[in-house]
């Protein structure tokens, strides 16, 4: 089973630059890295007029699209209930480490990524499962960790301790 870790926070605060650089540090150091990321709106990854779009168009429950480069199944929930995200996770191939990134009622370790200027509180303050904080800000009263919001090597040292992945580091990073 894959280690799993969350990236939270409100609009614009910083979670997506950081997943980025956090798939690219950790998977630089030799571990296997995959993500999930949730969506609150209504989202398309394939255009009008295209053979996967019609086929999904047409009515088809799932559509997998292949080439030599890679794959993707399109699953249309067509009125049925939004899947859990344990019920996702079961879907993804092995790795050592899944990064989710939103999911931030859900009781997976998480990490908050903070910008001052959203004007928005800390979710950390009512939510235990979140273990640390990357802010622009000082946190001084946070009773919990806090990161520069782009210190990315000091937390994915953090993510890779509380996952218990850290004797994967190569060293040298």
């Amino acid at each position: 089973m894959s280690a799993v870790f969350g990236i939270v926070g409100w609009k614009n605060s910083g979670k997506t630059g950081l997943m980025e650089r956090l798939v690219t540090e950790i998977r630089g150091r030799g571990v296997s890295v995959s993500t999930v990321k949730h969506a609150h709106h209504s989202f398309d990854v394939d255009q009008p007029g295209k053979d996967s779009y019609r086929h999904r168009d047409a009515g088809a429950q799932e559509v997998l699209l292949a080439s030599g480069r890679r794959w993707v199944l399109m699953h249309e929930l067509r009125g049925a209930t939004e899947p859990t995200l344990e019920e996702l996770l079961e879907r993804l191939s092995p790795v050592d480490l899944v990064l989710i990134e939103g999911y931030k009622r859900d009781a997976h370790p998480k990490l908050e990524a903070h910008r001052s200027a959203t004007g928005q509180l800390l979710i950390a303050t009512e939510d235990t499962s979140i273990l640390a904080v990357a802010s622009d800000a000082d946190h001084p009263d946070l009773n919990r960790p806090v990161f520069d919001l782009d210190d990315t090597i000091s937390i994915a040292d953090f993510v890779l301790e509380q996952t218990s992945l850290a004797a994967l580091r190569r060293t040298g990073s």
